[in-house]
């Protein structure tokens, strides 16, 4: 299976750690293109000039669209427990689009907390109670 790993920026080194463990169980895994850059620079992904360069949300999109499924890992960011940021609701909603199975990491921020909490409910991820371990279930 060919998973895309999502997150916000600031989770690059793990979106490669959790990438390394998908091509260890026998998947292929892809990620934002600029995650590399991101580890060594974490201030890039803030970067309006880097994005625009190197067209961000569209590569993000174009490596997606070549996946079965999507791994969001919505850890704890800002004092929100689960983020998820606006680049991981527009890859929710292309992965709702292409009918690929969608992973969040951790559970979804109640209503109160995001505005779009339904909105990402009613695409029904599977949520993995934090354990990468447990994707096996799902994909094995």
């Amino acid at each position: 299976m060919r998973i895309f790993v999502a997150g916000s920026m600031q989770f690059a080194k793990e979106i490669l750690e959790a990438s390394e463990k998908l091509d260890e169980w026998g998947h292929k895994s892809a990620f934002a293109p600029d995650t590399h850059d991101c580890v060594k620079d974490s201030s890039l992904n803030e970067n309006e000039g880097h994005c625009f360069n190197i067209d961000i949300m569209r590569a993000c999109m174009n490596e997606q669209e070549k996946c079965d499924a999507i791994l969001v890992l919505n850890y704890d960011k800002n004092g929100q427990r689960g983020y998820l940021g606006a680049h991981v609701l527009i890859e929710l909603g292309l992965a709702y689009y292409l009918k690929q199975k969608i992973f969040l990491l951790h559970s979804i921020p109640s209503k109160e907390e995001i505005r779009y909490a339904v909105e990402v409910m009613h695409m029904k991820p599977v949520i993995l109670e934090g354990d990468l371990e447990k994707l096996k279930e799902y994909v094995l």
